[in-house]
């Protein structure tokens, strides 16, 4: 698959997924459209929407819940800069949401990172065949193209190293502090 080519929706890649899905995310912020609503209101408040039934979350929890039981293994890192931003605030606080719906999630203090060898990007690995990256703007809203794909063996081995190596080194979600 020539990188850049949409091939299917995340939805579709996903249900064709059969082993593991690794995602990194390494943005201090995000600006997602469907997010924004959410995060102003934890920025006002202190307090976050973990209603499954609210928000984007009836969207993703099923993605998630069906995944897990076709056996894939869902996992998660993110590496933050510390002290975290109010939306890495925001998004520790969301989480539990993540687990419930059936991902791990770990996260890694950007100082513990240094040495790792990272794509320029956010990015999922399917399955060790296919790597989804997210591109984001600056502001980090979803940019054009807003997603790339390869199937390169040199990039999936890049992303997977790199992830298996945050993950190792990162904190379970239940024992990191914001």
């Amino acid at each position: 698959m020539p990188q850049n080519d949409v091939p299917k929706s995340f939805a579709e890649l996903l249900a064709d997924t059969r082993h593991s899905a690794m995602h990194l995310e390494m943005r201090d912020v995000y600006g997602v459209g469907d997010e924004a609503e959410d995060f102003e209101r934890f920025k006002r408040t202190g307090e976050a929407n973990t209603d499954p039934n609210l928000s984007f979350w009836p969207h993703w929890a099923p993605l998630v819940t069906d995944a897990i039981s076709r056996g894939v293994v869902m996992r998660r890192a993110r590496i933050v800069s510390e002290p975290v931003t109010d939306y890495i605030r925001y998004e520790h606080a969301i989480t539990p949401l993540n687990l419930q719906a059936g991902e791990l999630v770990r996260w890694l203090p950007r100082h513990q990172a240094s040495d790792i060898a990272l794509p320029g990007n956010d990015f999922w690995v399917l399955d060790d065949r296919l790597v989804q990256f997210n591109i984001f703007t600056g502001a980090g809203d979803w940019a054009e193209p807003g997603k790339q794909f390869t199937e390169d063996p040199a990039v999936v081995k890049l992303c997977a190293t790199a992830f298996e190596t945050v993950w190792e080194r990162a904190v379970p979600h239940e024992e990191f502090t914001v």
